[in-house]
């Protein structure tokens, strides 16, 4: 299959008869937040039982495990908040099992990691873990582990890429336009994100939305910003060197557009999400009659907005693209003096809310959780259906 083909069609082959989720799912929700408040403790345990019962999976994960132990919590979190919605929670998981082919993930594993999941909950649980909640989880654990293995035995496609560093560009202190080249290209589609590794932070995955539309050589572009306590962003911006060799996993989210719509579209980027939804715009130019596009990007200050200048040069060559700069400070502040036009003022969500309620329109948001939260919050008030609405909320360093 050629990389055309890969990227017209739908790559992953279908999963037979999605699992069903325990009718005991209100029950799982309940016992969470009996149990949140120890989650550290519970993530403490969960990979102390894991490495203890199958010493080889430790070989899995990087030295230092903070990050793993967070991002361990947030996956539980969202399969909790939507234990109860088998549509969102489901291609959740198939993604997620389809991603963990890289680790080269095998059936003994899920079987370790659930045994080990029940007994850190019970842990931290004490007298609230009754037989009913036990089997709850059990339940719940059973359709998590069979939508992953599922998707994961379904797929055809390689588990993983190698790509070269090419190029490495830092914009200020704190952001850097990472190239990359790869042997064989990745089919992934505009807006869609991937997970890396890079050689200054083994084991360490992080997840990065490639900038530019899928190419036929192999290229991908990452921005990338240095975050505190971002061990892997910190060092992609300051240490990456021209020929260190990344490792790429499969491509994963649901930002993206569907080719044969003809509504009009809204894109709402904040920082550095202004990346996927660049290769959105580079994607749309190839099409023969690319929709009317709106696209808000903004910042906390102006130094925020680093691709602006890029972003409105394609709005130049396209006359079917709008783009509005928008500041949360003062506007004037540090604004360009190259005579750059002016920005609106406010949050994203304040200025995206007061141009209208985008009812017709298809939309793209991207960002940090919490500018995504916001926007999209807004946006629902305003009027905006929520099927109309793409984001990808699970965001991580």
């Amino acid at each position: 299959m050629t990389v055309e083909q890969l990227l017209t069609a739908d790559v992953h082959a279908p999963v037979e008869a999605p699992p069903q989720l325990p009718p005991s799912a209100d029950l799982v929700r309940s016992s969470y937040a009996l149990i949140e408040p120890r989650s550290e403790q519970a993530a403490q345990v969960f990979y102390a039982s894991l490495f203890a019962a199958a010493p080889a999976t430790r070989a899995l994960f990087p030295v230092n495990m903070q990050v793993q132990r967070s991002r361990l919590l947030r996956a539980l979190v969202h399969v909790v908040q939507q234990v109860d919605r088998p549509e969102v929670l489901v291609p959740f998981l198939e993604q997620l099992g389809r991603d963990h082919r890289k680790f080269g993930v095998v059936a003994e594993h899920y079987d370790a990691v659930g045994q080990a999941l029940l007994d850190a909950l019970a842990a931290v649980a004490g007298p609230g873990w009754t037989p009913q909640v036990a089997q709850a989880w059990r339940d719940a654990y059973a359709v998590v582990a069979g939508a992953m293995r599922a998707a994961a035995d379904a797929e055809r496609g390689p588990a993983g890429w190698l790509g070269q560093v090419v190029g490495h560009r830092r914009i200020g202190w704190d952001i850097a336009v990472v190239t990359l080249r790869t042997d064989e290209p990745v089919p992934y589609r505009a807006g869609q994100y991937v997970s890396v590794e890079t050689p200054r932070r083994p084991r360490l995955w992080r997840y990065l939305s490639p900038a530019n539309a899928p190419s036929p050589d192999g290229v991908l572009e990452f921005h990338v910003r240095a975050v505190d306590g971002g061990w892997v962003s910190r060092a992609v911006v300051a240490h990456t060197a021209i020929g260190d060799v990344w490792r790429i996993g499969p491509p994963m989210g649901r930002m993206h557009l569907d080719p044969d719509t003809r509504r009009d579209l809204l894109l709402v980027a904040g920082g550095t999400g202004c990346a996927p939804l660049r290769a959105v715009i580079e994607d749309l130019a190839r099409r023969p009659q690319p929709p009317n596009t709106q696209l808000f990007v903004g910042g906390r200050t102006w130094d925020d907005l680093y691709d602006l200048a890029a972003l409105r040069e394609l709005s130049y060559r396209h006359p079917w693209l709008d783009v509005v700069a928008v500041v949360e400070q003062d506007v004037d502040a540090g604004r360009p003096a190259d005579g750059a036009p002016a920005a609106e003022q406010g949050t994203l969500a304040d200025v995206v809310t007061r141009y209208g309620a985008w009812a017709d329109h298809d939309v793209l948001v991207s960002g940090s959780p919490g500018m995504i939260r916001s926007t999209v919050s807004r946006m629902l008030v305003a009027g905006t259906p929520l099927d109309r609405i793409r984001y990808d909320p699970f965001t991580m360093e």
